[in-house]
């Protein structure tokens, strides 16, 4: 009868071992006992980037990347961005049931006690060059908020960790409009507590002396692009904010880090490049050229491909019938016709075929958000503004998992072995 148990022969030595299998993984830890001798350390896997790695275990968001499924606490993407509203995924996420319409209101409710800023922030808003980079200024903002909050380092009472998860899912749209009007010399529009939580965004964003005309279609259409953001499992950027969050420090630090992470052109900054790719390719009839280019590995096809999935991402799916939506408010973009076309294309194509490279969820993304009002710079904050509720229900989860200890990771040391110091005279 099969066993949950691997075998493992040491060449080096004839030793054998049995390994538990739990979950499909064995632990890392049970490969220490295969040693060469007393004084070997044991053995240990090498695994950059963390390829193959699990360093947790969560009952947050499931994916299957060849199947191209993304559940949140098992509910299909497709259901939730379809009929739930953002701030129901947020507390699904974080509780792990979704919201009756009590518990509801009194999520809204909480969240709306708490847009306001200290007005100090502003002042610090007001230290940044006019020409900062979003993303630069809402690092800096969120990790300087741990110092308004110090009642946040007590994160092992659960009362205390609401609230902060609560000041956080309120201050981020306060803040990410104020950035948005900050870049463009516009005084700051503060939040109005008779609007739900993306018209109270939007109306920050873009009033002007008070008065912004509310489009539904539009913001229905960034709520559900939120919503496709909101959790995506242990990518680069929850990576942080666990590894972070692991050392006991308080939930605005912990997320800074998410929001570093998130900066980097590989992570939160890939919509930005399809737009590029776009402008580079600037015609329908030069889709042909380039695609041959790719093919030749003189560029890359951007908004193809992901990590985790090797079929249709199922967000890029949803976001491209979003587009449809707000391309019949705004006006169709040029750059659609070419995207559609580059889509087609690619698809019909052995060579991306045959590699399993599929439109992710930065293919269609930008585009919508150009559409909207939002500048390419701005794109990554809107990421930030929709991967909030993730980032604080992984970062809990890992304050409550007994088997999570401080983020500290092996190394294989390939430096020089010991050697005298030589005096500054006698070297070279």
């Amino acid at each position: 009868m099969a066993k949950d148990t691997l075998s493992i022969t040491d060449n080096r030595t004839g030793q054998s071992y049995e390994v538990p299998v739990s979950l499909g993984t064995i632990k890392a830890m049970d490969l220490r006992q295969v040693k060469v001798d007393a004084e070997d350390f044991g053995l240990m896997t090498y695994d950059p980037a963390f390829m193959n790695t699990a360093a947790c275990k969560s009952a947050i968001t499931f994916i299957d990347g060849d199947k191209g499924i993304l559940r949140y606490r098992g509910y299909p993407i497709e259901q939730l961005a379809e009929r739930a509203s953002f701030l129901e995924v947020a507390y699904l996420l974080a509780e792990g049931e979704l919201p009756t319409a009590a518990e509801l209101e009194k999520w809204k409710s909480d969240i709306t006690y708490h847009t306001y800023v200290h007005t100090n922030i502003i002042k610090f808003l007001e230290g940044f060059r006019y020409d900062a980079h979003p993303m630069g200024m809402l690092l800096g903002v969120v990790g300087a908020l741990s110092t308004f909050y110090p009642d946040a380092k007590n994160i092992h009472d659960p009362a205390n960790r609401y609230l902060q998860r609560v000041r956080l899912m309120a201050k981020i749209p306060t803040i990410a409009a104020f950035l948005f009007r900050h870049s463009r010399g516009l005084p700051y529009e503060f939040p109005r507590n008779d609007l739900d939580y993306i018209g109270n965004f939007v109306n920050m964003t873009f009033s002007i002396g008070g008065q912004h005309q509310a489009n539904p279609v539009l913001q229905r259409a960034l709520e559900i692009l939120l919503i496709l953001h909101a959790d995506h499992e242990q990518n680069c950027s929850t990576s942080a904010v666990r590894a972070v969050g692991s050392s006991g420090v308080d939930p605005f630090s912990a997320i800074s880090a998410g929001i570093a992470a998130l900066y980097g052109p590989l992570h939160g900054g890939a919509n930005e490049a399809v737009l590029k790719m776009l402008d580079e390719i600037g015609e329908k009839k030069n889709i042909p050229a380039f695609i041959e280019s790719v093919k030749a590995g003189k560029g890359r096809l951007m908004g193809f491909g992901h990590r985790v999935y090797k079929s249709y991402d199922p967000r890029a799916k949803l976001i491209k019938r979003v587009a449809d939506d707000v391309f019949r408010e705004t006006g169709l973009n040029p750059k659609l016709d070419i995207a559609l076309e580059l889509e087609r294309i690619a698809l019909e194509d052995d060579y991306f075929i045959s590699r399993k490279l599929y439109p992710n969820v930065d293919f269609y993304s930008g585009l919508i958000y150009q559409a909207m009002g939002y500048p390419t710079e701005y794109f990554t904050v809107l990421f930030a503004l929709g991967r909030m509720p993730g980032w604080l229900a992984q970062w809990e989860e890992m304050l409550l998992d007994k088997e999570q200890k401080i983020a500290r990771p092996r190394q294989i040391y390939t430096g020089s072995g010991e050697r005298p110091f030589v005096e500054i005279g006698k070297r070279g």
